[in-house]
């Protein structure tokens, strides 16, 4: 990622996050976004707060120590290019392990995102948050938060 963004392509900007993400690249990829940023979850159980800042990705991205260590990589990945330049539609899915268990998983993802000057500007992440929860040993969490009405997660 040590290329001059302003030279990267929406598609290499895809392809750096998600390649960064499935790498464990935690502290690069908030510099994949611009410093004031829009990015959502749209199908989050528990409609997760916009990250709109790059210190806010910044922490989004910092690795809690907590969970099971996931060996994942980017697969299938087919990116769209639209009619506006600055935006590209990225089908995707990470495959990938539970180091503990051995369990191996799919998790898809589609990202519409809108790049300018090589930085991400805004972001709709559209992922199976069920399948994330349950890799991560999370469900029960995730469930008991659903039922509560605790939107704070």
């Amino acid at each position: 990622m040590s290329e001059d963004p302003e030279h990267r392509s929406p598609r290499d900007v895809f392809l750096a996050l998600v390649n960064g993400v499935a790498e464990g690249r935690w502290e690069e990829l908030p510099e994949l976004y611009a410093e004031h940023t829009d990015v959502v979850h749209p199908f989050h159980p528990l409609r997760a707060a916009a990250l709109r800042t790059r210190e806010e990705l910044r922490a989004h991205f910092a690795p809690t120590g907590t969970g099971p260590t996931l060996i994942r990589r980017p697969a299938n990945i087919t990116v769209h290019e639209t009619a506006d330049p600055e935006v590209v539609v990225a089908e995707f899915e990470y495959q990938g392990t539970v180091a503990e268990t051995g369990e191996e998983f799919a998790l898809p993802g589609i990202f519409v995102l809108r790049v300018r000057d090589g930085r991400i500007v805004s972001s709709r992440d559209y992922f199976d948050h069920l399948t994330a929860a349950r890799i991560r040993g999370g469900l029960d969490t995730l469930f008991a938060a659903l039922h509560s009405g605790d939107e704070s997660e």
